[in-house]
C-alpha cells in the first residue's frame, strides 16, 4: 500500500497525556492506518516527513464559539456584560451582512488552525455562509443555526435551520449538524420544547446557552421555579446529544440532569473579562463533562482552546488555594474530550482514527528545557510551536504557514470590519 504521509521517528503525545518516543505514524485515506515502532524499508508515501524532533498530539476542539464574530474583535471592551449585548454586540449583529460573515468566519478559522483546531461546533446565524467559508478552509465544522425563541420570525427561522441541515446533513465528512436554540431566556418554554422535539425527529443534537450569569440562574428561578438546566431538561434536551455553552453557573441539583451525550463548554478567558463570577464549574469540575470553548473572539479575542484550560486550571488552582487540583493531566482530558462530543471519530492516535493532528516543535527557548512535554504545551507553548496541522490527512498548515491565502484573508477582513463600523449599530430587539 502507497500511503500519502508517513510521520517518521515522532514523538506521540495520545489523548491520555502519556508520552511515547520514536513512533512511526503512517496514514491514508484521511485516517492513522498503522503505528509502528519500527521502520519499514519496503514503505512509500508521497511524503515521508522526519518527525524526529517533533510531538504529535490530536488537535485540538474547540466545543464553542461564534466565529462570524470574528469581526467584532476589540469592538466592545470594558463595558459591563449588559451593555456588551445591549448596547454594543446585538446592535452591531442587526445590520451585519453575508459578507461580514464571510470575512468573519474565513478569519476565524485562519486563527483557529494555528491554534491546533482541528474542529469546532459554531453557533450563529446565515449557515451557508459560514459553510462556505469552512469548506475553503479544510477545518471540520458542527454547526448549529441560532434560533431565538421569541423573536417574531420563530417558525420562520426553525424552517430555515432545518432546510440547511437536509442540504448538507451527512452529505460531507468534515460537517455535522444540530439546532441552536440560543438560550431559555431567549426561547420560552414552549419554543424550546419545539426545537427539542425537531432535533429529535431530524436525529441531530442540540447547542445552548445554559446559566451563563448569576442573574440568569435567579431570573429562571424567579420566574419558572427553575433552573435554565431544569427547564431545558423538562422540553426533553439532554435526551439528544447536547452542547452547553458555558453552564457557568450550574448547580449540584443539575448535575444530575446531565445526559450521557451532554458536554460543557467552558471559556474562561470570556467569565474573566465580563466579570460573570465563579459559579459552580471549578467547585464541580470533577463531576462535569466540561470541554474547551472560546466564546467568540468579541468576548474572548482569541480563539484559542488551549488558552482557555489553561486559564481555567490556574484559576481554579487560585480560587480553591489548592495547587494540587488541576492537574495537567485533568486540563489535557478537558482538550480532548470536546471530540467525543462530535461526530468525526478524531481524538486518538491509533489505527481507524481519523488523521486529525498537531505536529509540535518544543525546541524552541520559551518551552526549554521539557522535563515533561505535556507540561510543557499545557503551560509554556503558544501557536508558535505548533509547527504542522492536518485534517483528515492533509495539511493546513505546514511549516508554521497556512495552505490557503492568509493575506487575502487579511485584506478582506479589514475592508469588511471597515464597512460593518461604517454602517453602525442599528436597533436590536433582543434584550440581555
Amino acid at each position: 500500500m502507497r500511503y500519502d504521509v508517513i510521520l517518521k521517528n515522532a514523538g506521540i503525545l495520545n489523548e491520555a497525556g502519556f508520552f511515547t518516543p520514536e513512533k512511526h505514524v503512517l496514514i491514508a485515506e484521511g485516517k492513522i492506518k498503522i503505528i509502528a515502532d519500527k521502520w519499514n524499508f519496503h514503505w512509500e508515501a508521497k511524503e515521508i516527513l522526519d518527525a524526529s524532533n517533533m510531538i504529535i498530539t490530536p488537535g485540538f476542539v474547540n466545543l464553542h464559539t461564534h466565529s462570524p464574530m470574528n469581526i467584532l474583535k476589540g469592538l466592545a471592551e470594558d463595558v459591563a456584560i449588559d451593555d456588551w449585548f445591549n448596547k454594543e454586540i446585538w446592535p452591531y449583529e442587526s445590520k451585519i451582512q453575508k459578507e461580514h460573515i464571510y470575512a468573519g468566519t474565513m478569519a476565524a478559522c485562519c486563527e483557529m488552525i494555528h491554534y491546533g483546531v482541528t474542529a469546532f461546533a459554531d453557533h450563529y446565524m446565515f449557515g451557508e455562509t459560514v459553510i462556505e467559508a469552512v469548506r475553503e478552509t479544510g477545518v471540520r465544522c458542527d454547526f448549529a443555526t441560532t434560533i431565538f425563541g421569541s423573536a417574531p420570525s420563530f417558525r420562520e427561522d426553525l424552517e430555515s435551520a432545518l432546510k440547511l441541515i437536509n442540504h448538507y446533513y451527512r452529505n460531507e465528512n468534515t460537517l455535522s449538524f444540530r439546532l441552536g436554540p440560543h438560550a431559555p431566556y431567549t426561547c420560552p418554554p414552549e419554543t424550546l420544547k419545539i426545537m427539542v422535539n425537531e432535533a429529535s425527529r431530524m436525529k441531530v443534537g442540540l447547542h445552548i446557552h445554559l446559566s451563563e450569569t448569576e442573574q440568569q440562574l435567579k431570573d429562571s428561578l424567579s420566574i419558572y421555579g427553575k433552573t435554565p438546566f431544569q427547564i431545558f431538561a423538562d422540553a426533553g434536551g439532554f435526551d439528544l446529544p447536547t452542547i452547553i455553552a458555558h453552564g457557568l453557573w450550574v448547580t449540584k441539583d443539575d448535575i444530575n440532569l446531565l445526559g450521557d451525550n451532554s458536554y460543557i463548554a467552558i471559556s474562561p478567558k470570556t467569565y474573566m473579562k465580563l466579570a460573570m463570577g465563579i459559579g459552580g464549574i471549578w467547585q464541580f469540575s470533577d463531576k462535569l463533562p466540561l470541554t474547551s470553548g472560546t466564546d467568540g473572539a468579541a468576548s474572548s479575542n482569541t480563539l484559542n482552546p488551549l488558552e482557555q484550560i489553561r486559564y481555567f486550571g490556574l484559576i481554579g488552582k487560585y480560587i480553591t488555594g489548592d495547587a494540587e487540583k488541576f492537574k495537567v493531566k485533568d486540563l489535557w482530558s478537558i482538550l480532548m474530550r470536546g471530540h467525543q462530543a462530535l461526530p468525526f471519530n478524531s481524538g486518538k492516535i491509533a489505527s481507524g482514527s481519523a488523521a486529525d493532528l498537531i505536529c509540535w516543535d518544543l525546541s524552541g527557548i520559551i518551552t526549554q528545557p521539557v522535563h515533561d512535554p505535556l507540561a510543557a504545551i499545557i503551560y509554556s507553548a503558544d501557536h508558535s510551536n505548533i509547527r504542522n496541522v492536518m485534517v483528515s490527512g492533509k495539511w493546513l498548515k505546514y511549516e508554521g504557514s497556512l495552505k490557503l491565502d492568509e493575506k487575502k484573508v487579511q485584506k478582506n477582513l479589514k475592508y469588511q470590519a471597515e464597512n460593518l463600523t461604517a454602517i453602525g449599530k442599528g436597533k436590536t430587539q433582543l434584550m440581555f
